[in-house]
C-alpha cells in the first residue's frame, strides 16, 4: 500500500514529490489548515491598517504604483491568474503537473501567504482525486506560468484532464467532487509567486538522476567484468588520499557489486591499469554523486521555504509585509544546471565503455559481442545508439542559467530560467537511462563469453537482466531489449536487485 505523504507536517522530501507525481495520495491535518487560515486572519487585519502591500493593494510589475482598493482586490486576483496563464505548446505531463501542484500546496501550507485554508485543502483534493489542470509546457522564466494555469483550474478555470478526458476546469472538479469559489484577497498572486515550478520539476529531476547513477554504478561494474579488467581504480586507499565523500561512495558500491568476482580474480595480472572509462569511474560517477546531493539539498530546501512576495513576517511588531526577491530561482537553476552537465559526464563515460566492449581489438571479446562470423553486425548499431543518446544529453547540459533577460518594463531585470534549466535536467536524466541500458546491454553480452562468476552484485543485475532479455540472438531486435533493460533502470528496480545482493542500502 503507497503511504500517505502528510503535508505541511515534516520537511517535505524529492522523494515525496516524485510518489504524488506518481499517484500517492497526500493528506493535510486540521491543525495545519488551522494555523494556514489564522494566517488569513493577520493578512486580512494588516491590510485593513492601509498598509501597502504588493499584490492585493497595488499593481504587480510594473504597475506597483497603481493602488487598488479593497472592494476590487478579489477580482484583481481572479484577473492576474488568468493574464499569466500564458504557457505555450504541449502541456507538460500529469505526473509534471502534480509535482508543481504539490510544490505550491506545501508553499501555502506554511501559513506565511496569508490564502484560506480551503485553497490548501481544493489542491490536496485535486491531486487526491486526479484533477490534472492542463498547463502548457513552454513560456516560463522561472515561475509564474504553470502554477496560473493550475490555479485558474481550483477556481474553475482553466481547462483540466479527469478521468481521462480533457475538460474546462468548471466540468473537471464538478465531476471530481471538488467544490470551487472565487479567489481570497491575494491568493492568484499567492499560487503563481514563487519558485514551485522549479522545485517540482527539479524534485523529478533528481529522484531520476539517482536512480540512473545508481545503475550506471551496476554497467560500469558488469563491464569491468566483461572486459576483464582492474579493480584497482576502486581501491580504498587511493581514495583515502583525495577524499572526496561521492568518490568514496562509489569506490564502496564498486567494490560491493563486484566482491566474489571470479572474472577480476582471475584477470588481475592481465594489464597494469586500464582506460579512464573503467578506471576513473569514483571520480566521475563520485562528482555527479556530489551534485546531486547538492541538488537534491537546494531542492528540498525551497520545496520548504517561503518564496512567496511580499513574505509576511513578524519582527516582534505585527505583521508586516516584506517585499523581498525569494521567488528569483537562481539557487535552483544554477543545481539543475550544474546537474545536467554532470550526467552528461557518466552519460558519455557509459558512451565510451559500451564502444570499448563492442570493439574486438579493444576488448579482447567477439566482434560486437557475436561469435557467429562476419554476417552477423550482433551489437554494433546499438553502440551508435549510445553515442547519439549521449550527444543529446550533452547538448541539454548547455546551462540555462546564464541566459537572463530583463522583462516587466525593466521591473524583473534578472531572471533566472530555472524551469528550462529543470526540464533540461530532467530530459537529461532520461535520455541517460537510454545510455546505461544500451551498456547493460552489452556488458550482459560480454559476460556470456566469461567461464568464472561476477561478483555478486553484478551476477544478480546479469540475472535480472536474463529474465527479460535473453542473450543475443541474430534477428532479434536490439530497440526491445533496450527498452525492457532502460524500464528496469528508469523504475529503479536494476539498481535495487543488484545493491540488495551485494550488501548495499
Amino acid at each position: 500500500m503507497t503511504a500517505i505523504v502528510p503535508l505541511g507536517t515534516r520537511p517535505l522530501t524529492t522523494a515525496d514529490v516524485a510518489a504524488v507525481a506518481d499517484g500517492a495520495p497526500i493528506a493535510v491535518s486540521s491543525s495545519v489548515l488551522h494555523a494556514v487560515e489564522a494566517g488569513h486572519g493577520a493578512l486580512l487585519d494588516l491590510a485593513a491598517t492601509g498598509t501597502p502591500i504588493y499584490g492585493l493593494t497595488t499593481g504587480v510589475g510594473d504597475r506597483v504604483g497603481d493602488p487598488i482598493g479593497p472592494a476590487d482586490a478579489a477580482r484583481r486576483q481572479l484577473v492576474l491568474l488568468a493574464s499569466h496563464a500564458s504557457g505555450v505548446g504541449e502541456p507538460w505531463e500529469p505526473r509534471v503537473v502534480r509535482a508543481i501542484t504539490v510544490a505550491v500546496a506545501q508553499a501555502l501550507a506554511h501559513e506565511r501567504s496569508g490564502v484560506r485554508a480551503t485553497l490548501v485543502a481544493r489542491l490536496v483534493s485535486m491531486l487526491n482525486a486526479g484533477v490534472v489542470p492542463c498547463a502548457p509546457r513552454g513560456g516560463s522564466v522561472g515561475y509564474l506560468i504553470a502554477t496560473a494555469h493550475i490555479g485558474l483550474v481550483a477556481f474553475g478555470r482553466g481547462r483540466a484532464r479527469f478521468g481521462g478526458e480533457l475538460l474546462s476546469g468548471a466540468e473537471a472538479m464538478r465531476r471530481a467532487g471538488i467544490p470551487t469559489d472565487g479567489p481570497g484577497p491575494r491568493e492568484g498572486l499567492a499560487l503563481i509567486s514563487g519558485v514551485h515550478e522549479i522545485s517540482g520539476l527539479g524534485a523529478l529531476a533528481v529522484t531520476s538522476v539517482d536512480r540512473v547513477l545508481r545503475s550506471a554504478d551496476v554497467a560500469a561494474a558488469m563491464s569491468l567484468e566483461a572486459l576483464r579488467g582492474t579493480s584497482s581504480g576502486s581501491d580504498a586507499r587511493a581514495q583515502a588520499v583525495r577524499p572526496h565523500p561521492g568518490q568514496a561512495a562509489t569506490a564502496d558500491r564498486l567494490r560491493a557489486l563486484v566482491d566474489g568476482s571470479g572474472i577480476l580474480a582471475a584477470s588481475r595480472e592481465r594489464r597494469l591499469q586500464d582506460a579512464l572509462s573503467l578506471r576513473a569511474v569514483p571520480q566521475v560517477h563520485g562528482a555527479a554523486r556530489d551534485m546531486l546531493a547538492y541538488a537534491t539539498r537546494v531542492i528540498e530546501t525551497d520545496l520548504n521555504s517561503v518564496t512567496d512576495n511580499p513574505a509576511f513576517v513578524d519582527d516582534g511588531g505585527g505583521l508586516i509585509a516584506l517585499p523581498n526577491a525569494n521567488g528569483h530561482g537562481a539557487p535552483g537553476a544554477l543545481a539543475l544546471d550544474a546537474l545536467a552537465i554532470a550526467v552528461s559526464q557518466f552519460t558519455s563515460m557509459s558512451q565510451a565503455r559500451t564502444d570499448r566492449l563492442t570493439t574486438a581489438r579493444l576488448s579482447g571479446l567477439p566482434p560486437f559481442l557475436v561469435d557467429a562470423g562476419g554476417d552477423d553486425p550482433g551489437l554494433m548499431i546499438p553502440a551508435y545508439a549510445a553515442a547519439a543518446l549521449s550527444g543529446e544529453v550533452r547538448h541539454l547540459a548547455s546551462p540555462a542559467s546564464v541566459h537572463s533577460v530583463s522583462t516587466s518594463a525593466g521591473q524583473e531585470d534578472h531572471i533566472s530560467q530555472g524551469v528550462t534549466a529543470a526540464d533540461q535536467a530532467v530530459r537529461a536524466a532520461d535520455l541517460a537511462a537510454g545510455v546505461i541500458a544500451i551498456e547493460l546491454l552489452c556488458a550482459a553480452q560480454g559476460l556470456e563469453f566469461a567461464t568464472e562468476q561476477p561478483g555478486r552484485g553484478t551476477a544478480a543485475a546479469r540475472a535480472l537482466i536474463r529474465s527479460v532479455v535473453p542473450a543475443y540472438a541474430a534477428g532479434r531486435e536490439p530497440s526491445l531489449d533496450i527498452a525492457a533493460i532502460r524500464a528496469l533502470v528508469v523504475s529503479g528496480e536494476l539498481a535495487a536487485v543488484a545493491e540488495a545482493a551485494a550488501g548495499l542500502r
